[in-house]
């Protein structure tokens, strides 16, 4: 835990630093989300707009631990590490709560969660040689994986009508396309890398 907590500097940040702290609080939010989700029970009351709300704040400290990690030179290979796999935590609790809900297909879940996990588990394989952190592509990805689960979290059909269930719909299939698509080249990029130094 020796090093820089939260200032600028050029000596070794901490592993301990303030990115890494909120990204930490992150994966310890997904299970209060998944209990008010699951205390709902599909109702939309006012436990399932608390657990979308927490879910869009959850997600979007996502940005704010990488602003602190990449203007105060806090960036850790443990935060590298740590910040995807907080992203993973949140929006795969989030699909497998939808699907159990019986409001997301559960092999659309399945097919993001095989990505997901299958990258993260390649990403461990490889650490000792290399830290590999998330493409652009991977973070396109993510985004539209939080919007799509957050219009399917918040029960705005109970609010606007059920017309907007098709917004949702688009959005998570171009979310389920990123997903599929950047797995793929990631593997191939990954792939390529190891010819080259082969």
């Amino acid at each position: 835990m020796r090093g820089r907590v939260s200032s600028r500097g050029d000596t070794p940040a901490s592993n301990g630093n303030v990115a890494n702290i909120i990204t930490v609080v992150r994966i310890l939010l997904a299970p209060v989300f998944v209990y008010l989700l699951a205390a709902d029970n599909g109702d939309n009351g006012l436990l399932r707009w608390l657990a979308a709300g927490l879910f869009i704040v959850a997600i979007a400290t996502d940005g704010v631990d990488g602003f602190f990690a990449r203007s105060r030179n806090l960036v850790t290979n443990v935060g590298i590490i740590l910040d995807p796999i907080a992203d993973k935590v949140l929006t795969g609790a989030a699909l497998v709560m939808l699907s159990i809900l019986g409001e997301l297909w559960w092999w659309v879940t399945i097919v993001i969660l095989v990505r997901e996990i299958g990258i993260t588990v390649f990403r461990f394989s490889v650490l000792r040689d290399r830290v590999i952190p998330a493409s652009r592509g991977g973070k396109l990805k993510t985004i539209f994986q939080s919007v799509a689960i957050s219009l399917f979290l918040l029960p705005l059909a109970t609010v606007v009508g059920p017309w907007i269930l098709w917004v949702n719909y688009v959005a998570m299939a171009i979310a389920l396309v990123l997903t599929v698509v950047t797995g793929a080249d990631y593997l191939i990029q990954a792939w390529r890398g190891n010819r080259r130094r082969a």
